[in-house]
């Protein structure tokens, strides 16, 4: 059985330095912490004389300059991201240029569904869209990151194109954005998909990994157990939904009112985002009817 699921926001990122995770892993948090981002966006540095620079983050000067006196004037063989959400990848086109560094990533930008009519991708803004790989990342692709070597996991789910990488003979696997220790991930469809997002769970917990090393926030030592537990909460959401609908919510609106009644706006509106994830993994599972229109979405039990 999965422990509770309790989050940890007692991380202190140490903005701009150097802090060594692991040999030959080294964390820079940048200084864009948000409600959405928590402390900032964890870029990494693999590698001891030879690097690979994962996630390098926003487009700050005060990052970037950080950044380049960590790398110290070392080769840099690739920049790597986990996704393309700009936190993360703003300035990779920027780093493999300066850096004459070809950019690895698990392909374009894209949805995990089509939109549907008249509909509008919450996040389009915080997508690189244009953004194109020197290189392909593929599952279960063993390759070396620097003079370090990693294997590529497909993790879809808070996006398509989302990757967590295993490092070769440890029990460390750098998870980015799909399990993190401060809070839930935000699954916004059609970007994300909760289909995705819970078989990435099940697929991560089964890796030969425990120490997860996330994107945002700090380690998470027992993180198959985490994972366990995230998909516990996950599910108890899918009950919840079923169950505020069953009491007389009828759109996604009245759903978050009913879950979520005394949270601030910008964490209801992530909820929100997450709550229409949920709504739609319950429609295909023909737990829930969604009626569709110009006027908003009308949720009814099957």
């Amino acid at each position: 059985m999965a422990s509770t699921l309790q989050f940890n926001t007692s991380f202190d990122p140490q903005t701009g330095t150097p802090v060594p995770v692991a040999p030959g892993l080294v964390r820079i948090t940048a200084p864009n912490a948000s409600p959405y981002t928590f402390t900032g966006t964890n870029s990494f540095l693999l590698g001891h004389e030879r690097l690979a620079l994962l996630d390098p983050g926003p487009s700050d000067p005060a990052h970037m300059s950080a950044l380049l006196a960590a790398i110290g004037g070392r080769d840099v063989a690739a920049v790597i991201l986990t996704h393309t959400h700009r936190d993360h990848s703003a300035s990779a086109a920027a780093w493999s240029k300066a850096l004459k560094a070809p950019l690895w990533f698990g392909g374009q930008h894209r949805l995990s569904r089509p939109l549907r009519r008249f509909e509008i991708n919450p996040i389009r803004r915080s997508c690189e869209w244009d953004l194109i790989p020197d290189r392909v990342l593929l599952d279960g692709e063993t390759f070396k990151a620097g003079d370090l070597t990693l294997t590529a996991h497909t993790t879809p789910g808070h996006c398509a194109n989302h990757l967590a990488f295993g490092l070769t003979g440890t029990d460390l696997l750098l998870t980015g954005d799909h399990v993190m220790g401060w809070n839930s991930t935000l699954v916004p469809v059609p970007d994300g998909s909760m289909a995705d997002y819970l078989a990435s769970l099940d697929k991560v917990i089964a890796l030969p990994y425990r120490r997860y090393v996330p994107a945002h926030g700090g380690e998470i030592e027992d993180g198959v157990d985490y994972a366990q537990a995230l998909k516990a909460h996950r599910e108890l959401r899918n009950r919840q939904v079923v169950e505020a609908v069953r009491g007389g919510a009828r759109t996604i609106g009245a759903v978050v009112k009913a879950i979520y009644p005394t949270q601030p706006p910008k964490v209801r509106m992530a909820a929100r985002m997450t709550i229409a994830a949920h709504v739609e993994y319950l429609e295909e599972l023909g737990s829930l009817r969604v009626k569709r229109g110009l006027l908003g979405t009308r949720l009814e039990l099957v």
